[in-house]
């Protein structure tokens, strides 16, 4: 019976917190992802068992059950231990366990693994492994979150499947495949989530749902007031600046922020963050209007 190291499978140290944990999971899944291997076997089997580590290690219940239960499973292996001799009736819960009340061995008596049992403790107690779960991580642009996009996801094996990514999408949103999961002995399968990671924009600044974004505004709109136009990712619009606009100041366009995530038609606001410009092409009568103003503002 094989002691797995779930830790060891992500790169981790056993007091790593759940950050670490899942940087560690999207750089390991990104490398051994089937796209980037593909007929690569070996690759496979480390993009399973790296879900699977993560499966467990992300769930601070799972968590502290397999680190209880792997701590002493592998203090009994090193002391010599046979595995069909390991006291599994500690694990139980109550007279009944896996179903068996005191014939509980019964379920390792025929070479489960530590990993297998991990995941049967783990589903309530069937002696049939549930469907397992798969994560991976996928990179969008921040006007794919804003639009909606779709991905092509490979599964081992199998053909690509197209799975959509609704709007408003934030990174660390999970977007649900129901059934493309892995399958367990009875052909139950499990279910697909795609781990979103929205990129830096080189424009826009996302707070939750709402965006935030520079606007150049000449001097004299800044102090006259007018409108300026801003190119958004649902198109160019009009908005006003105030009279006496000063630079820095951030103009709260409502309703043009980003969709909220299945909330049809609501989106957060824009806020455009005032940066005035000075123009250099004065003619000779235009600067000397401007020193006449600044003189009587000055009081000469």
């Amino acid at each position: 019976m094989e002691y797995k190291d779930y830790y060891k499978t992500l790169g981790v140290d056993r007091n790593a917190d759940q950050e670490t944990i899942k940087k560690a999971f999207r750089k390991l899944a990104r490398q051994y992802h089937p796209d980037a291997n593909k007929g690569d076997k070996k690759a496979e089997e480390k993009f399973k068992e790296i879900n699977e580590a993560y499966e467990v290690l992300s769930d601070p219940e799972k968590r502290k059950l397999y680190d209880r239960m792997g701590a002493s499973y592998r203090e009994y292996q090193r002391a010599g231990g046979n595995p069909r001799d390991y006291d599994w009736s500690q694990w139980a819960t109550g007279s009944d366990f896996f179903g068996f009340g005191q014939n509980a061995r019964r379920v390792y008596e025929q070479d489960i693994d530590l990993g297998e049992f991990i995941r049967q403790m783990f589903s309530g107690g069937q002696t049939v492994s549930q469907p397992r779960d798969f994560q991976q991580g996928v990179d969008i642009t921040l006007e794919e979150a804003y639009h909606g996009t779709t991905r092509l996801v490979q599964k081992p094996g199998q053909s690509d499947i197209e799975v959509k990514i609704p709007p408003g999408v934030k990174t660390g949103s999970r977007v649900r495949v129901r059934g493309q999961g892995g399958k367990n002995a009875r052909g139950q399968a499990g279910d697909l989530y795609l781990v979103i990671e929205v990129k830096p924009h080189p424009i826009y600044e996302r707070k939750d749902d709402d965006l935030y974004r520079d606007v150049q505004v000449d001097a004299f709109t800044a102090m006259l007031g007018g409108e300026i136009q801003v190119d958004t990712f649902a198109g160019p619009i009009m908005v006003k600046v105030p009279p006496g606009t000063s630079s820095g100041k951030l103009i709260r366009v409502r309703g043009r922020g980003m969709p909220k995530l299945n909330k049809s038609g609501e989106y957060g606001d824009l806020y455009l963050r005032v940066l005035i410009t000075v123009p250099n092409d004065l003619t000779d009568a235009e600067r000397e209007q401007l020193a006449k103003m600044a003189r009587r503002r000055a009081g000469h």
